[in-house]
């Protein structure tokens, strides 16, 4: 089975720190031998060989080039980050891991992800013309609070950096040659820098129903959701203003991503690779939607008390309706006879927090540097049935309070990192009754307080020569997917404070790691040892397709590899490679034996890219990505989940070029260059999967677009 988009990933073995705060702009400072890149998503802004860690920091003009492929963050981040699993081309994003765990999204530092109710619709909360940079934490990490087992993945927004009033109008066009498969989009920026800085983007997408290499039509994810029959908006809004050397910016952000419900899913075959299909129609029910809005405030006060201070307060609110379904879960006869009650789910997550650091160089002596600080955060989590307004998962409220210290020493050649973030969290919950299908039970409300320490240590030896190594240990600090828990309680007498299931999902990750960075090319390799003795694991019922959470340890070794060599001034050669190894238990006190599955982990993948400047202001890049092939857990079966799952690898192959002229700048891009059919890595692999989520990828697609700034 072939194919799936083409990927190119640029991580430099890089960096991470044990906290960060605010959407902190990161630069690029030139030195005298080479070019360095400088990374501000670690609260503290530092040369990227002489953080320990992790890091791939990826730029605009990567971000532009990608999109131009295919308009899809997840896609970028399948290309550029080697340890992020394929994307699912969906509007869902489940199977999309990071070293076999989950990665924190944050956008200009606030957080995207839910852990608490994971509906997994987190990756579309933004217009990817918006977004100036990207830095990718990889491993476990303490540096945003909860959530970041995997990583921290943090899309920061552009900012104005050139004197005057500038505009920017953007138009895009795709095709695959058929009927209704087009994509439109457009966008107008507007940029101000004087005595205050401003940018509004206001950006329209409409996407219609692709086909796969052999010219069927893309299967419809009609409950989770769907890219596909779908039209998008956004609004962004950021002003700012210096003042002497405090900045004051406020940022706000609506986003929403709709179905336009004109095409329903046709089912395929599993048993003899019929692929899932769409056709014209109308699905039952309102279509799946995500609704995103942000706002934040940020100050930052460059010379406090001898040190650099930032704080950012904000506000989250994000919405996602899945697809309307009779599904079991949802049949209640009081409302309806048995199978033909349709439902479908909605979950409403809203957020608020406060970040506050400050970083002290050269505290009592030279090289010593102080980064202390406060998160604070507030996450109301729930989950509901829209048609029929009953409660599927009751409010979960929690708050965190996480004071955090971290002492780093620098002489000579060496840099010493250590520190603690004191994670203090508390869940409560109303006394709520589950669905039918639950047998109605009565659960009485709790409270439930996790306390915990994670902490951070790490050292850099720059060798001399444009060479480094690394070693580090870091610990994430996360919580089960707590509305999976709570909804599915079948048992009477259970109470919220009591169900252990709840407990929190400590990570830690030990790495070593080597770098080289000259003036013909860099490299950078990692090894990683990823464990947590109270993990989590989603374990699928064959029958029903229903899913529940089990605590058993779970641990992931690794190796990761990017590079690139500029042989000729004008030819830039790349490759990065990732090799993923999971493994869990059947049952807690168990061997960990059971190889991680599709769900949280991704195959192993190699991406290979060539880039020629054949003009000073003209581009193109040719990449290829080879997703492994994998046979896991052959023959296994646990309880009423199989275990079992069969890849088949494929390679993909991208084409991007821009050129530059007086009327703009024009692009090409063709995804799937060679036209391969192909099944999706979670599609292949999901034991669970039936004929109605057997879903391709996508076939050969030309997209063209045109880009001016006046």
């Amino acid at each position: 089975m072939p194919f799936s988009s083409a990927r190119f990933p640029r991580p430099s073995l890089l960096a991470l720190a044990l906290s960060a705060t605010l959407p902190a702009l990161a630069q690029q400072a030139a030195d005298p031998a080479l070019e360095r890149v400088v990374v501000t998503a670690t609260r503290g802004t530092k040369a990227i060989d002489k953080i320990p860690g992790a890091v791939s920091v990826i730029t605009a003009q990567e971000i532009e080039t990608q999109t131009l492929v295919a308009e899809d963050l997840s896609q970028v981040l399948s290309v550029l980050a080697p340890s992020y699993a394929p994307s699912r081309q969906k509007l869902t994003s489940f199977g999309e891991s990071m070293r076999g765990r989950t990665a924190l999204l944050l956008f200009d530092g606030v957080p995207q992800s839910n852990p608490l109710r994971n509906g997994a619709r987190e990756g579309y909360f933004a217009d990817p013309s918006l977004i100036e940079r990207i830095e990718v934490i990889s491993g476990a990490s303490a540096a945003q609070g909860l959530g970041a087992t995997g990583g921290i993945i943090n899309f920061i927004s552009r900012t104005p950096r050139e004197a005057g009033t500038r505009q920017r109008v953007e138009l895009k066009y795709g095709t695959q040659g058929h009927s209704d498969d087009a994509l439109w989009k457009a966008g107008y920026t507007l940029e101000h820098k004087s005595g205050f800085d401003a940018l509004l983007h206001v950006g329209a997408t409409l996407r219609g129903v692709g086909v796969d290499g052999d010219g069927r039509r893309l299967g419809l994810e009609a409950v989770q959701g769907d890219t596909q029959d779908s039209r998008a908006g956004d609004v962004f809004l950021k002003l700012g203003r210096d003042f002497g050397p405090q900045r004051l910016q406020l940022s706000v952000n609506r986003f929403r991503v709709a179905g336009e419900g004109d095409w329903k899913p046709v089912a395929g075959n599993r048993a003899t690779a019929l692929p899932t299909s769409a056709a014209p129609g109308t699905p039952p029910g309102r279509p799946p939607r995500n609704d995103v809005r942000t706002v934040s405030l940020d100050w930052s006060h460059g010379e406090l008390a001898g040190g650099q201070a930032h704080a950012q307060v904000y506000k989250q609110d994000f919405s996602a309706l899945y697809g309307a379904t009779a599904a079991t879960t949802f049949q209640d006869t009081s409302i309806a006879p048995q199978g033909r009650l349709f439902d479908q789910s909605e979950v409403v997550a809203d957020k608020a927090g406060v970040k506050l650091s400050w970083v002290r160089p050269d505290l009592f002596v030279d090289g010593l540097e102080l980064t202390t600080g406060l998160d604070w955060l507030k996450d109301t989590s729930q989950q509901r049935l829209a048609l029929t307004g009953r409660t599927w998962v009751p409010p979960l409220k929690f708050t965190s309070t996480a004071p955090f210290a971290q002492l780093e020493y620098e002489v000579g050649a060496f840099t010493v990192r250590g520190g603690a973030r004191r994670e203090s969290a508390k869940l409560a919950v109303d006394g709520y009754q589950t669905l039918a299908f639950y047998k109605s039970t009565a659960v009485q409300g709790g409270e439930r307080s996790f306390s915990q320490w994670v902490k951070s240590l790490g050292a850099v030896w720059r060798l001399g020569g444009g060479w480094s190594t690394f070693v580090s240990y870091n610990e994430g600090f996360g919580v089960p997917d707590v509305g999976l828990v709570l909804r599915a309680v079948n048992k009477a007498g259970q109470s919220v404070d009591k169900l252990i299931a709840l407990e929190p999902v400590v990570t830690d990750n030990r790495e070593l790691g080597l770098a080289w960075r000259g003036r013909q090319g860099s490299f950078s390799a990692s090894v990683y040892d990823s464990r947590s003795a109270l993990g989590s694991q989603i374990r699928v019922d064959a029958a029903t397709g229903i899913g529940s959470v089990l605590r058993v340890p779970v641990r992931v070794k690794g190796f990761e590899f990017s590079g690139e060599a500029r042989p000729l001034a004008d030819w830039t050669l790349s490759a990065s490679y990732a090799h993923t190894r999971g493994k869990t238990a059947a049952q807690p006190d168990t061997p960990l034996d059971v190889e991680l599955g599709a769900r949280s982990q991704g195959p192993d993948k190699l991406v290979l890219a060539a880039a020629w400047q054949f003009a000073p202001k003209g581009n193109v890049r040719l990449q290829a990505t080879r997703l492994a092939s994998r046979d896991i857990n052959v023959g296994r079966v646990v309880g009423t989940s199989k275990l079992e799952e069969h890849f088949g690898g494929y390679t993909l192959a991208d084409l991007a070029a821009t050129y530059g002229t007086a009327w703009g700048e024009f692009g090409l891009g063709v995804e799937n260059l060679f036209d391969r059919q192909y099944i999706g890595y979670y599609a292949q692999s999901n034991p669970a999967g039936t004929n109605d989520d057997l879903f391709a990828g996508r076939g050969r697609t030309l997209t063209v677009s045109w880009r001016r700034s006046f």
